[in-house]
């Protein structure tokens, strides 16, 4: 799997290791949908830290389709709800 964080690049992401990354999505769309900002904030930092060090960096200048696409760690609890809903970034 392709994972694009925005501003940082892409890494690749063993498919075994999408469910470890799947619980936090799934974490940080019950505190966008709670108003839990610090909780979303936190676990955001998290996903972004957690697919940095599971996955591997691609090379910048070779651009592939992301299958899923992170935001930055700066995204607002207001902005995150249009990004952080239903199931989240990760289907399933």
């Amino acid at each position: 799997m392709i994972i694009r964080i925005l501003g940082e690049g892409q890494f690749r992401l063993d498919d075994n290791l999408v469910n470890k990354v799947n619980k936090i999505d799934n974490q940080i769309v019950d505190h966008v949908q709670k108003g839990n900002k610090a909780e979303f904030h936190r676990d955001l930092a998290r996903l972004i830290s957690t697919v940095k060090e599971l996955g591997e960096p691609l090379d910048p200048v070779e651009i592939i389709p992301s299958d899923i696409i992170i935001p930055p760690e700066d995204l607002s609890l207001e902005e995150a709800r249009k990004v952080f809903c239903d199931e989240g970034l990760i289907k399933g």
